[in-house]
């Protein structure tokens, strides 16, 4: 089976692009564009990976992400922090994330973080 990745963004040209690249080496790619329920949305795909934007709706994803850490069941799930904010790390850092990409990113960089965090965490 092969190692699923949940992208949580707004930017539908992100989640198009991320998708694409994702798919092409392999992984299952569930995306989401608001962070609505997302405590439910992660139960329900449980993913290898999270890739969390900053600004996105409901709730945000810093707290997006703190409530995924809070959750006992799902706070080993890796979560990638992406942003085009300047101080993405000192964000990723405060949203309790294991990781961060600063937007606009590499694709060669996502695709061998995302391969380094599936073969890492499997």
């Amino acid at each position: 089976m092969s190692s699923s990745v949940m992208i949580f963004d707004d930017d539908v040209d992100i989640l198009e692009i991320c998708t694409i690249i994702l798919r092409g080496k392999g992984f299952r790619v569930i995306t989401e564009t608001s962070c609505e329920n997302v405590i439910d949305k992660v139960e329900t795909h449980k993913p290898q990976v999270i890739l969390m934007d900053n600004k996105i709706p409901e709730t945000g994803g810093i707290a997006a992400t703190q409530l995924i850490k809070h959750t006992e069941h799902l706070r080993n799930i890796p979560v990638v922090f992406f942003s085009a904010n300047t101080n993405v790390a000192q964000l990723s850092k405060e949203a309790k994330a294991e990781y961060y990409l600063q937007k606009p990113f590499d694709i060669a960089e996502l695709e061998q973080l995302i391969e380094q965090i599936t073969s890492t965490h499997a």
